[in-house]
């Protein structure tokens, strides 16, 4: 392989030093990629970790890390040419240039009014904005890049390269598992990420993790769990959540958010001029305001989660009529207005995670070396007992109403989901 030359380092807290070529200098120093520093990677996190202020920059600059690692891995490298791999850093680099404002929470907007998601708005930021000319002056093809930074090449033969990216064990996940849990301080065990990555192989086309890593994966599996419960659902978290994108659904029509016609205009949007925003858009002051007061909407119900291997039963309450009859039935119970009860669920378009859903019944590839050096396919399920038990779709419920509303809501929904044992009521 072709020696790797390096313009320089930045120190990362996680890796410690993440070397960079020029080229991705170039694309780091871009307007759409600085714009990064300015979307926080947890929005509403912090309003129960503190620590939790990191951004889309630092975790992207961590992806690319991983990626390269990837990609330098013995079993892989053999596979594909310097500039191949140049390609893959650049496009985990640019994987999330198209979030909008508060990450995830923007989806609600892009999903529910575009038909978009940011994986969308990625690939058409890349090929449409300045990132287009800096990536063509390089050399590359922005349209490969921007299919590749969202895990949609669909290369014959070479499915591996996009599961890089996106895939149930690739670079994005592995940094957001680290990554998140160091900011928040929520660290739920050890993951050994430098292990998975480097006995990581390509059978039949596809990544696949060497069972002798098992151990490692199965802490990844159970990292992504925990986490999933503990910061990106914590329901102070979601909360928060709930109500930034309550304000810019109020706020959509008088703000324009949705009426950009190019990738300037997308990207100047960021968490600091949408807050500054929606705090003198009228329709959404009391929001912010109450945000910035920390006088957020209460849960009233907060049944542990549930686990199922059903994907029917388990988006149920993602149709929209099942859930509002749902509200409404304990609004009308409660005696309160139905705009006054939320019904929360992991799947709800408003604030989708469908990236960090840890559940998902897919089988991660695994193979098993034999000793004349025969590399054997297998189901990580056959060979890990926690990953079978676990595998499946997890299931959060939750009600959220108005603190003055709090007791009425918490019996009117107990009365139709059931009662909470007494140690799972919260009055907070």
């Amino acid at each position: 392989m072709v020696k790797r030359k390096y313009w320089g380092e930045i120190k990362d807290p996680i890796y410690g030093y993440v070397y960079i070529t020029e080229a991705e200098r170039r694309v780091i120093d871009s307007l759409p990629f600085q714009r990064l520093r300015r979307i926080r990677q947890l929005s509403g996190a912090e309003y129960v970790y503190p620590g939790a202020n990191h951004t889309r920059f630092e975790h992207s600059i961590g992806v690319m890390h991983l990626a390269e690692l990837i990609v330098d891995n013995p079993q892989i490298s053999q596979l594909i040419s310097e500039d191949e791999a140049q390609i893959i850093r650049m496009a985990a680099l640019l994987h999330d240039v198209g979030h909008g404002p508060f990450s995830h929470v923007f989806e609600h907007i892009l999903t529910k009014f575009l038909g978009k998601t940011h994986e969308d708005m990625t690939t058409w930021i890349i090929v449409n904005s300045e990132l287009r000319d800096i990536i063509s002056d390089l050399g590359y093809d922005p349209k490969v890049i921007g299919a590749l930074a969202v895990g949609r090449l669909n290369k014959p033969k070479m499915a591996f390269l996009d599961q890089i990216i996106r895939s149930a064990v690739d670079a994005d996940k592995l940094d957001f598992v680290v990554r998140d849990t160091y900011h928040t301080g929520a660290e739920y065990g050890f993951v050994d990420v430098f292990r998975l990555v480097r006995t990581l192989d390509v059978i039949d086309g596809n990544l696949s993790v060497d069972i002798g890593a098992l151990s490692a994966l199965e802490s990844f599996i159970l990292a992504r769990i925990e986490s999933f419960k503990s910061v990106y659902f914590h329901r102070v978290g979601r909360a928060v959540q709930i109500m930034l994108a309550m304000a810019m659904e109020q706020a959509k029509d008088e703000l324009s958010l949705t009426d950009f016609k190019s990738p300037e205009e997308y990207l100047a949007l960021n968490d600091y001029t949408l807050w500054t925003k929606l705090k003198e858009c009228e329709k959404s002051r009391d929001i912010i305001e109450r945000l910035e007061r920390r006088k957020l909407i209460k849960c009233a119900y907060d049944p542990p989660p549930f686990y199922i291997r059903d994907r029917i039963v388990s988006t149920i309450f993602n149709v929209e009529g099942i859930r509002n009859r749902i509200r409404d039935q304990i609004a009308e119970e409660a005696g309160v207005s139905p705009q006054s009860v939320v019904i929360d669920v992991p799947t709800l378009p408003s604030v989708p995670y469908h990236h960090a859903f840890p559940l998902e019944p897919m089988e991660i590839p695994v193979f098993q070396k034999t000793r004349d050096g025969r590399k054997i396919s297998a189901r990580l399920s056959e060979v890990s007992g926690i990953f079978d038990l676990l595998k499946g779709f997890m299931n959060i419920l939750r009600v959220y109403t108005e603190e003055e509303y709090l007791k009425r809501v918490q019996e009117a929904a107990e009365k139709l989901f059931g009662e909470l044992p007494f140690s799972m009521k919260i009055s907070y």
